[in-house]
């Protein structure tokens, strides 16, 4: 049980640490597309979108090949926590950036024009008027980040990262199928749980706007 609850951490930490960086970088990234309106928008979205096509396997031995070659340069540790977080993060980050760009691309124009009529600055707009507007959809790119990158972090056990992955992994390779449960039956029920509480939090702020 001791064994159970540890690994059920360790996914949670992986899951919860790379989503962070995600947001981080998805979000600041999103707003600064939506309100450049450039060319450059769709072509970094696209090559986002592309890293969604790489299967999730092939992605995590990529990773490992090219910080293998930067260890000469860069002592990268090619296993563990490192080479986790870069496929979860690689992988989340395209729900997230896709809507929270989407997200304010959907706001009024002419909610924005009375912002700006009150004398709103563009910082006030964004913060005070767009964002709270779009939060039900970026809200459902980050459920659908979430729900992804838990399933993604079995995956990552593969290069040591920990996680409930270890047991789906060792039952498999002793033919213990009471391990494979004890890995695949949290993990699901961690995809389902969050992804109802994060549906209702949307669903709260898509009511209230």
């Amino acid at each position: 049980m001791k064994l159970l609850i540890d690994k059920t951490l360790e996914h949670m930490e992986l899951t919860f640490v790379s989503l962070l960086i995600a947001m981080l970088i998805a979000i600041p990234l999103g707003i600064f597309l939506a309100r450049s309106k450039g060319k450059a928008s769709p072509v970094i979205l696209r090559a986002v979108a592309m890293i969604q096509t790489i299967p999730g396997l092939a992605l995590i031995a990529l990773v490992v090949v090219v910080l293998a070659a930067l260890h000469v340069i860069f002592p990268f540790p090619t296993t563990g926590m490192l080479p986790a977080l870069i496929v979860l993060v690689l992988y989340a980050l395209l729900p997230i950036l896709s809507n929270t760009y989407t997200g304010l691309l959907q706001v009024s124009p002419n909610v924005k024009n009375v912002a700006n009529a009150m004398g709103m600055k563009p910082k006030q707009v964004l913060f005070y008027v767009e964002i709270p507007l779009s939060l039900p959809i970026l809200i459902n790119g980050v459920r659908i980040a979430m729900v992804t990158t838990i399933g993604m972090v079995t995956l990552t056990s593969l290069v040591g990262s920990g996680g409930l992955g270890d047991l789906i992994v060792q039952g498999l390779r002793t033919m213990q199928m009471g391990l494979v449960l004890a890995g695949t039956l949290p993990a699901a029920i961690l995809a389902i749980f969050f992804d109802v509480v994060l549906t209702k939090v949307g669903n709260h702020f898509t009511a209230e706007c």
